[in-house]
């Protein structure tokens, strides 16, 4: 068993965030981007019948 008294893989281990690397910022803004086109995006028929039959 590994000495140190951690888990591997449990939160505390995981690196902490703030660190001001621009890669975090552009996933974020990525991120954005992509909810942004799927909330302008419309509900296909299909759907909209499906959620029809639950009514």
């Amino acid at each position: 068993m590994a000495s140190g008294g951690k888990t591997p893989g449990k939160p505390d281990d995981r690196p902490q965030g703030g660190s001001g690397d621009p890669s975090k910022s552009d996933i974020g803004d990525a991120l954005r981007s992509a909810y942004e086109d799927a909330v302008k995006e419309d509900i296909p028929a299909e759907m909209l019948d499906l959620l029809g039959k639950l009514d």
